[in-house]
């Protein structure tokens, strides 16, 4: 670690340690709200699972308010992907949260939303790598950081990895054709970072790793699960839509696609010459298998078992020390929510307020690196941030998450969540 994140890091312990010992941090915010001491004195969690919430210099100057989730590797609960009602549309944390019974959560990926410049149409579309019970729902932004969580007799295994995941479907007459995704229009590649022909739609040009902006691909074959919702979309013309019950028959097929989701089962979705294999190889009556590979940045198959999956865009450390490169010099102070793993396993998920510049000023990528050091991570990711960063406690939201500075305190519907629930 440099001589400036080490100096940072101790900043910020040191108004940790006065934090949690009532020597520090505000009586109350401008608006009433509880001072962090007295909000952490109102939660109950299991063994083994921390909840912390101080007011740290990140900058050495301006205050943010940072709020820690701990869970041991042996705690007594449990830690996973969450998402709403469906993977089409997007929920507020604390409404998942709610529904679910989770004990406390924390928003997670980066998501298709609707104030985006290329909005699908489905804000609840995660951006890249989202695994929830151990199902592939989101294929990944390939060669991006994401979090993996697992566990092996009840011990949680988290960890950090840039992941690429490698799909395929299988017609029993044994033909096999890759696949280009999970639970996303087919065409569009948001975040790009895709498979097969992928292009720049706003220049036609070969992908070049534009994270955040759209891609697109003639040529696809999309599966559609149950968790995606009741609909999958409208096809463009010669479209063709494979539809699959609870064993993977094709039942039926349409054309052009899309349509309502078969009872218990699932769609193979294809446009250009995705539809000429599906055509060929899926008649009604045939069965069909979809397949997905994780891999890490060696291209080796990530070990199990993956429970839950959630990509980011930054890798923030590697090994204790920043992994940010020339995204160090990103200066831009926001909120933010990373998620990292200390050398004995623990995993830490830990949100900074921002958009309030006399209360809370957020971090830029720098600073969240040097925090996420500063609490122990060995290696930790940023998930996604600004209006997102949510973080519910025992049923309240604990933090102020804000659309832009100047706006009354606003939950934001995100594509899903990291959750705790009792063991």
């Amino acid at each position: 670690m440099s001589s400036t994140a080490r100096s940072t890091a101790l900043a910020v312990l040191l108004t940790t340690a006065l934090a949690l010992t009532g020597c520090s941090g505000p009586a109350g915010t401008p608006d009433g709200r509880d001072s962090p001491d007295e909000q952490v004195r109102d939660v109950v969690l299991p063994q083994g699972v921390g909840y912390r919430t101080f007011v740290g210099k990140l900058d050495g100057r301006s205050p943010s308010h940072v709020h820690v989730l701990t869970i041991a590797p042996d705690a007594r609960a449990r830690v996973g992907g969450l998402h709403g009602a469906n993977l089409a549309s997007a929920e507020t944390v604390r409404e998942m949260a709610g529904s679910a019974g989770a004990l406390a959560a924390v928003n997670a990926s980066y998501f298709d939303i609707h104030t985006g410049k290329y909005y699908s149409g489905y804000e609840g579309d995660p951006l890249g790598l989202y695994a929830e019970g151990g199902k592939v729902l989101s294929e990944a932004t390939n060669g991006r950081p994401a979090l993996l969580l697992g566990y092996t007799g009840g011990r949680l295994d988290a960890r950090v990895e840039e992941i690429s995941t490698e799909e395929q479907v299988t017609s029993d007459d044994g033909e096999a054709h890759e696949l280009d995704g999970f639970n996303r229009v087919p065409g569009r590649v948001l975040g790009c970072g895709g498979v097969g022909g992928d292009r720049l739609s706003d220049t036609e040009e070969p992908m070049q790793e534009p994270y955040g902006g759209l891609c697109t691909d003639t040529s696809e074959l999309v599966v559609f699960t149950q968790e995606w919702g009741d609909w999958t979309p409208p096809g463009p013309p010669g479209s063709m839509e494979a539809l699959l019950d609870a064993d993977g028959r094709v039942v039926g097929v349409r054309k052009p696609a899309g349509g309502s989701m078969p009872k218990n089962g699932s769609t193979l979705y294809a446009i250009g010459s995705g539809v000429d294999w599906l055509r060929t190889h899926a008649p009604k009556g045939s069965v069909v298998t979809p397949s997905v590979r994780m891999k890490d940045a060696m291209g080796r198959t990530v070990p199990g078992p993956v429970d839950t999956a959630v990509g980011g865009r930054y890798r923030l450390l590697r090994d204790g020390v920043s992994a940010l490169g020339e995204n160090a010099a990103l200066t831009r102070r926001a909120p933010r929510t990373a998620a990292g793993v200390t050398a004995d396993g623990t995993l830490l998920l830990v949100t900074v307020d921002g958009r309030e510049s006399r209360v809370s000023a957020g971090a830029t990528l720098s600073e969240a690196a040097d925090l996420m050091a500063s609490l122990g991570a060995e290696n930790a990711v940023g998930l996604d941030g600004g209006g997102s960063t949510t973080v519910v406690v025992g049923g309240k939201l604990r933090n102020r998450p804000r659309e832009t500075a100047g706006q009354p305190v606003t939950e934001r519907p995100v594509a899903n969540a990291l959750a705790l629930f009792d063991h």
